[in-house]
């Protein structure tokens, strides 16, 4: 096997492989250049996004776009795009790491996003060479908005069953759009749609069973707007109700073939996924930095609440999850780059390459996008907390950050669907043959009901966190493997038993990233300099334990009986157990090292 064959893990493959920590990318490798754009970014926010937030929250006529323009003039709408096309052309860590940067940007970060993934992308990745050519150039600088209209009143989750008809014209020369699209982010100001319709058989009047996509551009006609949506939180960014009559589109503006828009629709998500918990990411870093700084300086009882246990432990804490999601992130960020080099190396132009890149992690995009999510909503609401009363005030920063997070769980698929995708995914790739889940599985099986190996002394670093994990993967395999094998195709029916399975696999990949990321980092640094970093994650993976052995009990029980049952619970138990181990001592490591540095250091 060669070096290059060994570092490519596919999808899914996380659960039966074993990963070298020198076969991830972590943070700390990030290159001067990649430094250098993430300090663009980050200028960009001070010096226009942050002082500007109520104007942006109030929707200052012209704003947002002044915004995206100026983003456009410093390439941060560009990353991805080909220099041939107006972009930088960089990789998709790097993509990720602007995605990061600007998610700390309250609305700004929705606008962007939005503007640069699923406005973008879908001309990018499925246009011809003319419709890249005239789009992809104004999209790269910012001259033209774009926006993504697939969801519809009666088609949200189940965006397939869409209502938005194309009908070609007489003369055969357009496609006439009619229908009415929802929750449409930068709607009020888009240049360009990528409008998802099914075609009307002009014979027999009967639509097309599957959606088909089209760019319209505004100046077409035909399309009008709702006003702007009142929301709970992102009140900056443009949601609007969009509808189309009789909006005449040229026929050369379809993207790709017929039929195939649902397929455009769930690639471009996929992208999306990992997106968004990049900016959620950058959200949450964000807003756990507000939190560091208020409790630095908040003094009760004559000294700083810093200084207190209880604020030490929820500061510890929002360092951990935001550790450990970033470990995931740029880990299934490399993973993505591996496989867009190798689909180009094969052959694949640029669209085809991130396409495959992105297909063939999949699982991991919608396993992201909810830690991501979660950890958004978990920082803010501790940030709140330590806040106290003026948490609650609009006049602080972490109650605008509150507000906005809430969205995360519901975009780009709820974290719902995204649990029941994570398990089908898996399931799917098993079946066609792409991930050998079943032999695994049930070597598994076979060696519960034995006595257990007792391990071989080990005095490495993370012995024992490397057997938790590897353990892991056993409880996930088993109550997956048990599941499928007991309910067969009724285990799409049992949510309840696909949630608890969904939870055991994110739990097992995080705790693997930030596992292989502490051990990397100790080998770059010396375990002495990164003494906080491998406190945070033997807390998680202790942490991740007691969950996948509560959601393992969980969803053995639901469909195992008798000895069965006994068997399988006995395994979760011991796939999961651990030494003693003083998280609290660990924890405030953690927080003396976040009180001192005054921000995240991490």
């Amino acid at each position: 096997m060669s070096t290059e064959s060994k570092k490519a893990l596919q999808g899914g493959e996380f659960l039966i492989r074993e990963s070298d920590p020198q076969d991830i990318f972590i943070p700390e490798e990030f290159n001067e250049e990649q430094r250098m754009i993430a300090q663009t970014c980050v200028e960009f926010l001070q010096q226009d996004v942050w002082p500007n937030v109520e104007r942006i929250d109030h929707q200052e006529e012209g704003l947002m776009q002044s915004l995206l323009v100026k983003a456009g003039e410093l390439g941060l709408l560009g990353i991805s795009v080909p220099e041939n096309l107006g972009g930088f052309g960089k990789d998709f860590i790097t993509t990720m790491l602007v995605t990061e940067m600007t998610g700390a940007g309250y609305s700004f970060s929705v606008a962007i996003a939005a503007h640069t993934g699923i406005g973008t992308l879908p001309t990018l990745y499925y246009g011809t060479d003319a419709q890249r050519t005239k789009y992809i150039p104004k999209l790269a600088s910012g001259e033209w908005k774009a926006c993504y209209c697939l969801t519809e009143p009666g088609a949200g989750s189940d965006a397939n069953s869409g209502k938005t008809k194309a009908a070609l014209s007489s003369d055969g020369k357009h496609y006439v759009i009619n229908g009415q699209k929802m929750w449409i982010t930068n709607g009020g100001f888009a240049d360009i749609f990528t409008v998802f319709a099914k075609v009307v058989d002009p014979k027999t009047g009967e639509m097309d069973k599957n959606l088909s996509a089209f760019i319209v551009e505004k100046n077409f006609g035909g399309i009008t707007l709702n006003p702007e949506e009142k929301k709970m939180g992102i009140k900056g960014s443009s949601t609007r109700q969009v509808f189309f009559n009789d909006c005449m589109v040229p026929v050369e503006n379809m993207l790709s073939e017929r039929g195939n828009g649902f397929k455009i629709a769930v690639n471009i998500l996929n992208i999306g996924r990992i997106k968004l918990a990049g900016a959620a990411l950058g959200g949450a870093k964000q807003t756990m930095n507000l939190a560091i700084t208020y409790a630095n300086e908040r003094v009760q009882f004559g000294q700083a609440i810093s200084s207190f246990g209880a604020i030490q432990q929820k500061l510890a804490d929002m360092a951990i999850y935001c550790y450990v999601t970033e470990s995931a992130v740029y880990r299934a960020a490399n993973d993505m780059e591996l496989a867009i080099q190798g689909a180009k190396a094969a052959g694949a132009d640029h669209a085809k390459a991130w396409l495959k890149g992105a297909e063939e992690f999949a699982v991991e995009a919608a396993i992201l996008k909810v830690v991501a999510s979660e950890c958004l909503d978990f920082v803010t609401d501790e940030a709140v907390q330590v806040y106290g009363g003026m948490g609650y005030s609009a006049e602080s920063p972490v109650e605008r950050a509150y507000r906005d997070s809430r969205i995360n769980r519901i975009f780009e698929g709820t974290n719902e669907i995204n649990r029941l995708l994570i398990v089908d995914m898996l399931l799917r790739r098993a079946m066609k043959g792409q991930l050998d889940l079943m032999g695994p599985a049930m070597k598994v099986a076979e060696g519960l009901m034995g006595i257990p190996d007792l391990p071989e002394p080990d005095e490495s670093l993370f012995a024992e966190e490397k057997r938790m994990v590897d353990g892991f993967k056993k409880a996930v395999l088993m109550a997956a493997g048990g599941a499928a094998q007991k309910l067969g195709l009724g285990l799409g029916d049992e949510q309840e038993i696909v949630m608890h399975i969904s939870d055991m696999v994110i739990d097992t990949y995080l705790a693997e990233s930030v596992l292989l990321r502490s051990l990397k980092s100790a080998s770059m640094k010396g375990e002495a300099e990164v003494a906080e970093q491998l406190a945070m994650a033997q807390v998680f993976i202790r942490d991740a334990a007691d969950r996948i052995h509560k959601n393992a009990k969980e969803a053995v029980s639901a469909f195992a009986e008798g000895d069965e049952r006994q068997g399988m619970l006995m395994g979760a138990k011991r796939f999961t157990k651990y030494q003693p181990f003083n998280s609290v001592k660990a924890r405030r490591l953690v927080a003396k090292k976040v009180i001192a540095a005054g921000k995240n250091p991490f």
